[in-house]
């Protein structure tokens, strides 16, 4: 009798067929000073006391001196100062030139991500230049080649510092830049209000810490700007980018002091949902 056999999706040669594995990891974003490599060592610490292996990855080719061992690091394959020394450009032009080259040699990364891809949850640490996420497009294809061919889930948390509160015009601006960067890139997006612990050595803030997480009821915002007589001339710009921010809906913050525990967990908790 015949026997009749379903033919393999995938022929390996020389090992045994494997399930497809599926690669997990967040894009730590934000401008500098926001704490994103504080932010990576310290979530990298969290989820190793969950028993789960984590691989930081420096994608700053500006971050030669990181703080942690980095599992793969941009600098390897190009670096800011040796544009910069070669061919005449200044930080940010170095900086966009890095991201550029990384686009172009993907299969660089690719190689160092895949040894680590069926074992480890990835850690992004970005650069703090923001027009590489909100206008520039190298990184978002990057990203969106990790996901769309790779099969990478990827979340992005973007950081801003709480700070910012203390200063409404700062912190329309921080709102501004976040939902700029969602637009952007169209991954999972955690916004984060960074150092909250650090809040009191600013002063006092003129709403509550939750008003400023929610994002809700702007107008109140502008009308304490417009309090300002220096900033009064400009009520109805701040009163229009305000409408704007709420028309889209799209911005919440999680409060977060990275030694808290508490708040550690419920940002890795909202990126875990965002990418399944």
């Amino acid at each position: 009798s015949s026997r009749f056999f379903s033919p393999p999706l995938v022929v390996f040669l020389g090992e045994t067929p494997r399930r497809s594995v599926i690669m997990f990891g967040q894009l730590v974003t934000g401008p500098p000073g926001a704490g994103k490599t504080t932010y990576c060592v310290g979530m990298k610490h969290y989820f190793e006391l969950q028993g789960r292996r984590v691989a930081l990855i420096n994608l700053d080719p500006a971050n030669d001196t990181a703080p942690y061992d980095a599992a793969v690091s941009f600098d390897e394959l190009i670096s800011v100062d040796e544009v910069m020394e070669e061919f005449g450009l200044g930080p940010n032009g170095a900086m966009v030139y890095c991201v550029e080259y990384l686009e172009k040699n993907l299969d660089w990364l690719l190689e160092r991500l895949k040894p680590l891809s069926e074992t480890h949850y990835f850690i992004f640490d970005c650069p703090g230049q923001l027009e590489l996420f909100n206008v520039h497009g190298c990184f978002r294809n990057i990203i969106h080649t990790m996901m769309n061919e790779w099969h990478y889930r990827l979340c992005t948390v973007h950081l801003s510092d709480s700070h910012l509160c203390c200063d409404p015009g700062k912190y329309v601006s921080a709102l501004l830049v976040t939902l700029q960067s969602m637009l952007h890139l169209e991954t999972p997006h955690v916004s984060v209000l960074s150092k909250v612990d650090m809040l009191e050595q600013y002063g006092d803030l003129a709403f509550n810490l939750d008003y400023y997480t929610d994002v809700m009821d702007l107008e109140y915002l502008v009308e304490h700007i417009s309090a300002d007589p220096k900033m009064a001339p400009y009520k109805k710009l701040t009163a229009s980018l305000c409408e704007v921010i709420e028309d889209f809906g799209l911005v919440r913050f999680i409060p977060l002091a990275i030694e808290d525990e508490d708040t550690v967990s419920r940002v890795a908790g909202v990126g875990g949902k965002g990418i399944g």
